[in-house]
């Protein structure tokens, strides 16, 4: 028996540990953890009998509390918008409409990798299927144009991970409802931050294209004002969709849950109209977003569990007093964090991350005086980071499936995006305002 909190987390850090290494679920993983840690601690612990009923009484409530709510509801919703824009081709008729608007602007069609991921990420808030969506069509693309090889795929795995920054973000969803915070201000936070990394990306890839003019093909595709105006008809429809759904959000006249059913009939009657829609597709749709939804409700239903296991044996308020007995200043904290999430990236995918750390992490930031809706931003982009951190970047294995090319490639050309997602964290850390300047005038 284990008496001493910290102690007792350390333990438990290498128990959850190898249970994820062990191939396990990660829900049935966090789950066991608390189990074991309910059983390890204190030797004055009533009889086994009584500790499993109050593991059980623990696990119920946790689960009941964690999924009994009307916010998380929006999580499933959009999820499956993203599935049926993904699986009816309304993707690569985005990608044909910004075709022509891009040939003159330094880097071309690398653009699109960012522009693409930006749009579709908007009506998605899965970097998982932004990436997949834009990389199935783009990548080949590229190719066959005669673009290099490395710019191309790092720019995607850069862009593709904005799912999970640009609203509506499935990663904002869930840290909404575990903080207790606003999911429409955490939407709308997210809304500089993005534009800023897509302008970032994208600056970075025209100066590449300057400074070595071999990454882009000789060859000069020209497109009359009429094409361009034509090929509006292609993105417009999009564009609709994303100011319906965020439009609703930002304006007060709809939840998040309301906009992202709102935006379920949006993605049905897109798919209608291009005449993509089928039985075959949709049904496809249904499926994964089951799935997907009862995968991450699993995962939010251990993490709850365990969190309510932290807080019975004194976990968090041992590991906060011990935290602040080090006297760290609040950025030396922030930074510590940092490093914290990025080895984290190397070994777990992003909502695991942050349903893992935020029963223990959230408390100790807030003390130190940081806002929760903008650790909400700072978390998001640590995701971010983890989704292109090997050996578990899971945007890395999605590029690996669609390129075929060796993982070594995909990190080098990835390494460059990567540091520019450092530099945003940096400067949102030291100027929050980049968050809380649309947040303040809502």
């Amino acid at each position: 028996m284990i008496s001493s909190p910290l102690t007792l987390a350390l333990v438990l850090l290498l128990v959850m540990f190898g249970f994820l290494l062990s191939s396990k679920w990660i829900g049935f993983s966090l789950i066991s953890t608390g189990i074991i840690g309910l059983v390890l601690y204190d030797a004055n612990l009533p009889p086994v009998l009584s500790i499993w009923d109050k593991a059980g009484t623990l696990l119920a409530n946790s689960i009941w509390n964690s999924l009994n709510s009307w916010a998380l509801s929006a999580l499933p919703l959009f999820i499956l918008m993203g599935e049926i824009l993904y699986r009816t081709a309304i993707s690569t008729k985005l990608l044909n409409g910004l075709v022509p608007w891009l040939t003159r602007v330094p880097g071309k069609l690398y653009h699109i990798n960012i522009l693409a991921c930006s749009l579709f990420a908007a009506v998605s808030g899965s970097s998982a299927a932004t990436t997949a969506t834009v990389g199935n069509i783009t990548l080949s693309e590229l190719k066959e144009r005669g673009y290099d090889k490395k710019l191309a795929l790092g720019s995607l795995a850069g862009a593709g991970t904005m799912g999970f920054l640009i609203p509506p973000s499935l990663i904002m969803i869930i840290y909404g409802v575990l903080s207790d915070t606003s999911i429409g201000k955490l939407f709308i936070g997210g809304i500089i931050p993005g534009l800023m990394l897509a302008f970032f990306y994208s600056a970075y890839i025209a100066l590449q294209c300057l400074l070595h003019p071999e990454y882009v093909p000789v060859k000069r595709d020209n497109y009359t004002w009429g094409q361009k105006l034509r090929a509006l008809k292609e993105i417009l429809p999009v564009f609709a969709l994303i100011f319906v759904v965020l439009g609703g959000i930002y304006l007060g006249m709809t939840t998040p849950t309301e906009a992202a059913a709102i935006g379920v009939v949006g993605s049905l009657v897109l798919a209608w109209g291009f005449r993509n829609l089928t039985l075959k597709n949709l049904m496809e749709s249904f499926m994964a977003a089951v799935r997907t939804t009862a995968m991450i409700c699993f995962i939010i239903a251990g993490a709850a569990f365990l969190s309510q296991m932290v807080g019975f044996v004194g976990i968090a308020n041992a590991l906060s007093r011990y935290i602040v007995s080090l006297e760290l200043s609040p950025y030396v904290l922030i930074l510590v964090v940092g490093f914290m999430y990025i080895l984290l990236g190397m070994i777990l995918d992003g909502i695991s991350i942050v349903v893992m750390t935020l029963p223990i992490v959230l408390p100790i930031v807030v003390n130190a005086g940081f806002d929760p809706l903008w650790f909400g931003i700072y978390l998001v982009f640590m995701v971010e980071l983890s989704q292109i951190t090997p050996p578990v970047g899971f945007s890395l294995f999605v590029i690996n499936h669609i390129s075929r090319e060796n993982m070594y490639t995909i990190l080098r050309a990835t390494f460059p995006f990567f540091l520019i997602m450092i530099l945003m964290v940096v400067l949102v850390t030291m100027f929050p305002q980049i968050v809380f300047f649309l947040t303040d005038k809502v």
